[in-house]
C-alpha cells in the first residue's frame, strides 16, 4: 500500500550544519508545526569550519580532523529543536566533504581556496551528486524546494555547488525515463532561493548601531556584508515570529560555529549579523501564487500549490 504523505512538503538544500538553522531556522519550524513535512538534506558535514570555542580547538582539521562527525551531532540537536524529524547528508554522512573557503580581494565574497581535499564537494562530480538528490526528490516529492542562488549568497563554494546540485537535480527528478531505479518521476513545482534584502539588513544596522554594544558601530551599510538583494526581487516573506525561539535554540545548538547575542549572532569573524524573524525568499521556478494585498509579497511557500 503506498505511504500516505503530508499535503505540504518541503526540502530544503543546504552546503553546511548551521547554515539551515541561519537562513531557514523559523521557516522550518514554521513548517514541521504546521504538520508539513520538512525534509533538510546538507551536503557535507562542515569539517572546514573555524570553530569559535576554544575548548573544542583540537577538532580542526589540522588537529585531530574530527569536526565533521561534531558538527552532524550539532545538527542533529538542531533538528530536534525545529522539530524537523527527517534530515539526511548528500550520499551519505563524509560522502563529500566541506570545500573550505578563503574571502576573496574585496572581502566580502568567499572564494574557493587554493587546495582543495580530493572529496572536497566543489570537486564533486555534478552527474553523480545530482543522482543522489534526485533518489530524495522522488522519494518525498516536494512541492517546495529551498536552496541558494547562483551566488551561493556570499559566494561559498559548497553553497554556489549547493545551487548546481539542486537545480539540476529538481531538472533531472522531473523527466520519465531518466534513472527509473531512482525511483518514479516527480516535478517540484516551485524552487526558492534564500534572499536577504538589502533594505531590511540597513535597517536592522542601523538599528544595532544606535543602540550601541554590540560591535555594529563601524560597519556603516549593508553592501558591506556582499550577499545582499533589493526588496523588490524578493517573492515571498515567511513571518517566523512564533517560532523565533526554536530557531535561535537551533543556532545555539551549533556551539562550534554560533555565539548568539540576540538579537544578532556572530561566527568565527566576529562581525555580527542580525538574527531574523522573518525569512526572505525569491522564487526561481514555478508560479508565484496569492500574495499579500499590501505588500505584494507571498507569506506561503506553498502559495498556489495544490496538495
Amino acid at each position: 500500500m503506498p505511504v500516505q504523505l503530508p499535503d505540504r512538503r518541503l526540502l530544503l538544500v543546504h552546503a553546511h550544519p548551521d547554515d539551515e538553522s541561519i537562513g531557514t531556522g523559523a521557516t522550518m519550524a514554521r513548517y514541521a508545526a504546521e504538520g508539513g513535512q520538512v525534509t533538510l538534506v546538507t551536503c557535507t558535514q562542515g569539517e572546514q569550519g573555524e570553530i569559535v570555542l576554544p575548548e573544542l580547538a583540537h577538532l580542526a582539521p589540522e588537529h585531530d580532523d574530527a569536526l565533521g562527525p561534531h558538527r552532524a551531532g550539532e545538527l542533529a540537536d538542531a533538528m530536534a529543536q525545529l522539530k524537523v524529524t527527517d534530515h539526511r547528508f548528500l550520499g551519505g554522512p563524509g560522502q563529500y566533504r566541506d570545500s573550505g573557503m578563503v574571502w576573496g580581494p574585496d572581502g566580502r565574497r568567499a572564494v574557493t581556496p587554493g587546495q582543495l581535499d580530493p572529496r572536497a564537494f566543489w570537486s564533486a562530480d555534478l552527474q553523480e551528486a545530482a543522482d543522489h538528490l534526485v533518489a530524495v526528490i522522488r522519494e518525498v516529492r516536494p512541492q517546495v524546494l529551498v536552496t541558494y542562488d547562483e551566488h551561493g549568497g556570499y559566494g561559498h563554494p559548497d553553497h554556489i555547488q549547493a545551487h548546481r546540485v539542486a537545480t539540476y537535480a529538481r531538472d533531472l527528478a522531473a523527466v520519465r525515463s531518466y534513472r527509473t531505479d531512482l525511483g518514479p518521476a516527480w516535478d517540484v513545482a516551485k524552487v526558492y532561493w534564500t534572499a536577504t534584502p538589502r533594505e531590511v539588513l540597513q535597517e536592522a544596522l542601523t538599528v544595532l548601531r544606535e543602540r550601541g554594544g554590540t560591535g555594529f558601530e563601524n560597519i556603516a551599510s549593508a553592501d558591506d556584508f556582499g550577499y545582499v538583494v533589493d526588496l523588490a526581487d524578493v517573492d515571498a516573506v515567511i513571518d517566523g515570529s512564533d517560532h523565533l525561539d526554536a530557531k535561535l535554540a537551533a543556532m545555539r545548538a551549533h556551539a562550534t560555529q554560533i555565539d548568539v547575542q540576540w538579537p544578532y549572532f556572530t561566527l568565527s569573524d566576529n562581525v555580527g549579523q542580525p538574527v531574523w524573524a522573518q525569512e526572505y525568499f525569491r522564487l526561481a521556478h514555478g508560479r508565484r501564487g496569492p500574495a499579500d494585498p499590501v505588500t505584494g509579497f507571498e507569506t506561503d511557500l506553498f502559495a498556489g500549490v495544490a496538495p
